[in-house]
């Protein structure tokens, strides 16, 4: 089969390698039919992230069809299913508790230490709890980001506590972004702030109904304009899913005090936590990995019309095309959120 791996050097290709097999009972083998490139993605490429494995085969955003599967895996044999970008067993402790991001067993396997979903096929572990079976009235790419964007925002909506009378802020309209404000509009939030340079992401916020104000920093000063936005109080939660290096100091000196502030985004260096400045503003931070627990619900949410992720594909191509793919993902902010890419 193909699979796109990468490079020590910064570099991806198109190899063949063996057609994956079943290795444990619970292990299934889906052929993929679509996958997407991840920011995630571009990080492992760069060296960003110590625990992925050079050659391995990239990809933790797919979807596709069973076409073999182990012995105590619960789905049949031709089922389509949304592959959980989380790997988790079940049964240990953190998994018990609900925290299956931090699985003893798994956590983030596919694509990054083990060959994930940039290939014909994949192997998936855990089956029974890293797939949820997409229902006959949606369709594969319908389906494509419930197992990282969407559950991101999601989980990420979800950790603010919001009330529905409460401003939160996101700092970030990209795809994490545009989900986090997505999952809070269906929660019920009435006042949502979105900000972000890049001026085509915000128009399509405001086009999908998905910001009441939005904010760029290029033009307008974030702090002074939330302040107004918000009695001179600041908002009362904020999400940081840009990742960027102003991003974090902006998300906690927009927050009210008492405030929470959920960190979702991934960082290419350290941040600083300036404790003396922020004294007294009794901030609670969230941070951590994408909690994809909640993939069932999602689904279901899709297939009654709830919630959509439609929009985000702004281009399709043929597995062929991956690496220009990667290439324009990365360089073309501007024109492109997601890319489904067809196998």
């Amino acid at each position: 089969m193909k699979a796109l791996i990468w490079n020590k050097d910064k570099t991806i290709e198109i190899i063949e390698k063996e057609i994956p097999k079943i290795l444990n009972d619970d292990d299934s083998i889906i052929k993929v039919t679509y996958s997407s490139i991840c920011t995630s993605d571009i990080h492992i490429v760069e060296g960003f992230v110590p625990k992925a494995i050079e050659k391995t085969t990239l990809g933790h955003e797919f979807v596709g069809i069973i076409v073999k599967k182990g012995k105590n895996v619960k789905f049949k044999v031709g089922d389509r299913v949304a592959v959980n970008c989380e790997s988790f067993c079940g049964k240990c402790f953190y998994c018990k508790k609900g925290f299956v991001n931090n699985c003893e067993n798994g956590g983030w396997l596919l694509g990054c230490s083990i060959d994930g979903g940039h290939g014909e096929y994949a192997r998936i572990p855990y089956s029974n709890q890293s797939l949820t079976k997409i229902p006959k009235n949606i369709t594969d790419k319908e389906a494509l980001f419930v197992g990282d964007i969407l559950s991101t925002g999601f989980w990420s909506a979800k950790l603010t506590e919001t009330q529905k009378n409460d401003t939160v802020a996101i700092i970030g309209a990209g795809p994490v972004g545009l989900c986090c404000a997505m999952c809070l509009k269906y929660l019920g939030v009435k006042k949502i702030i979105l900000v972000d340079t890049n001026e085509n992401r915000l128009k399509i916020a405001k086009k999908e109904n998905l910001a009441d104000f939005t904010i760029n920093p290029d033009k307008i000063n974030v702090f002074n304009e939330i302040l107004k936005l918000t009695e001179n109080k600041g908002a009362d939660k904020v999400i940081e899913a840009a990742g960027a290096k102003n991003t974090f100091e902006m998300s906690w000196k927009i927050a009210r005090a008492n405030a929470i502030v959920v960190i979702p985004a991934m960082y290419e260096e350290n941040q600083i936590l300036p404790l003396p400045s922020m004294y007294g503003k009794n901030l609670t931070f969230k941070t951590g990995g994408v909690d994809a627990s909640c993939c069932k619900l999602l689904m279901k949410l899709i297939s009654k019309n709830k919630i959509s992720t439609n929009f985000l594909i702004t281009n399709e191509i043929n597995f062929n095309d991956i690496i220009e793919g990667y290439q324009f993902f990365k360089n073309n902010k501007d024109k492109c959120l997601k890319i489904a890419i067809k196998y």
